[in-house]
């Protein structure tokens, strides 16, 4: 009997909710009214809701309502809220193709970076989105150089530097491993050139150096040890890998002219 009016109760409580009609943004008599709606949708934390109010908008406003960029901007942020990260960088960019001096601009460069960022979640994988978050986050820098969002922007350009040097390192190793040594040549070579300054550049040497010393690139391996003791003065596994500085040989002091004879 308990659990019979248990089960009745809960019947009872879900009937409600069960027969809620989905929500529908084209039920709204007028496009000011679907904005109030959608708004309070966003802020209620109902991306999904808030989401087809926002896309329904893009369509209903017109092209120089003020609201329409806005209605772009929250888009985008229901669909990032949801996890759609590739919706949401889609329509960030949306929002710049078609309003490109809007004030809104920057954030949408910005946000769109970090969406496509959040898509590329390890270096190991295809660096495509890694690609489009780099272009998004300088195309910030290079068109807003005094957006509030410029430093946190190149903290991230700070981050996939670090991310492709890695990709490009793992790639580079795997053909050493497999002693394709050209091969692995090009991916070193890369990471010193295109990534000076990640932390992965110094292994990208030693490998390099390992590289040319298993096919017996001497002179390679001598230069590539001359620019290594000045990159990395004090790093013991460089020492121990290209030794000391040859010392410079000391040069012979030439004699002073002789005197021509007295005549």
């Amino acid at each position: 009997m308990f659990n019979a009016k248990s089960l009745l109760l809960a019947l009872l409580l879900a009937a409600p909710l069960a027969c809620k009609p989905p929500f529908n943004p084209k039920t709204y008599p007028s496009a000011d009214k679907l904005y109030q709606v959608a708004l309070v949708e966003y802020k209620a934390r109902r991306y999904d809701n808030a989401a087809k109010a926002f896309e329904q908008l893009t369509l209903d406003l017109s092209a120089r309502d003020p609201r329409l960029p806005l209605a772009y901007y929250y888009l985008a942020q229901s669909q990032a809220r949801n996890g759609e990260n590739l919706l949401a960088a889609g329509t960030y960019n949306r929002l710049i193709d078609a309003f490109p001096q809007d004030s809104l601009v920057d954030d949408a460069f910005y946000l769109s970076g970090l969406a496509y960022e959040k898509e590329w979640r390890k270096p190991q994988l295809d660096p495509t989105y890694g690609k489009n978050a780099q272009t998004a986050f300088e195309s910030l820098i290079g068109s807003f150089p005094d957006s509030p969002f410029g430093p946190a922007a190149k903290k991230e350009l700070d981050r996939l530097d670090e991310w492709f040097a890695e990709k490009d390192y793992d790639t580079g190793y795997l053909y050493l491993k497999r002693k394709a040594f050209d091969s692995g040549i090009i991916y070193f070579k890369d990471v010193i050139r295109l990534h000076p300054n990640a932390k992965k550049t110094r292994d990208a040497y030693l490998r390099l150096l390992e590289s040319y010393k298993a096919i017996r690139y001497t002179e390679d391996a001598r230069e590539l040890c001359d620019v290594m003791r000045k990159t990395y003065a004090n790093d013991r596994e460089v020492l121990k890998q290209c030794g000391p500085a040859p010392a410079t040989p000391t040069p012979t002091p030439t004699p002073p002219p002789t005197p021509p004879p007295a005549t």
